[in-house]
């Protein structure tokens, strides 16, 4: 009996979520790690010192400054940055190596490192900015954690502003009421992104076997 289920080849996509800090991406991220066998998170390049807990190759790639900065001379990083004086990075090769064997990619990045992946991979970027419901609701969210003291809350607050003007510059906007409904949005966008035609390798073969002339 002929296979009624034949696989497509698919390239992978880059999946990049950014918010301002309190607004979801991370919980988000979380729980479409969990619920997709074939998304994976990048793992970022970093100077800054391992802390414990921490697994190098899997919470990050540790290397010295000069390592990193050989690499960035060499165009071996997607996006990087500085932040509080370390810095941070995505390596090119296996997010390559991912995407070409159907694998899908999901960036935490900020603005500033979404454009430069838009720079380098647009075509195989997908690009999410995740708003909260309102400023005051933002503001609850980051006392509620209890991660931070009200200083850095407050600088957080400031920061938001600025974060937020991007917004224009994504492929799409969710903003989380609640987090069952934005993480059903972005499974919604990541299967249609999927399906794109240019994103199936091999679906020309497929309609050659269909009898199907181009």
């Amino acid at each position: 009996m002929p296979n009624k289920h034949k696989h497509i080849a698919r390239r992978g996509l880059m999946l990049v979520l950014s918010s301002p800090s309190g607004a979801g991406k991370s919980t988000i991220s979380r729980a479409m790690l969990s619920g997709h066998r074939n998304l994976a998170m990048s793992i970022s390049l970093t100077t800054r010192p391992i802390r414990p807990g921490e697994v190098d190759g899997e919470d990050y790639i540790f290397v010295e400054q000069a390592e990193f900065d050989r690499r960035v001379a060499n165009h071996d990083l997607l996006e990087y940055a500085t932040v509080f004086g370390n810095s941070y990075g995505t390596p090119r090769g296996p997010v390559d190596e991912a995407l070409a064997a159907g694998q899908d990619v999901l960036f935490d990045v900020d603005w500033q490192g979404t454009q430069q992946l838009k720079q380098n991979a647009r075509d195989d970027l997908v690009s999410i900015f995740i708003f909260p419901p309102s400023i005051t609701e933002l503001e609850r969210r980051l006392y509620a954690r209890a991660q931070d003291s009200e200083a850095v809350v407050r600088d957080r607050m400031a920061k938001a502003s600025s974060e937020m003007s991007h917004w224009a510059e994504y492929d799409y906007i969710i903003i989380n009421h609640d987090l069952p409904t934005s993480v059903s949005q972005v499974e919604s966008i990541l299967a249609a992104e999927r399906l794109r035609r240019d994103r199936q390798t091999g679906l020309a073969d497929f309609i050659r076997g269909l009898g199907v002339g181009q």
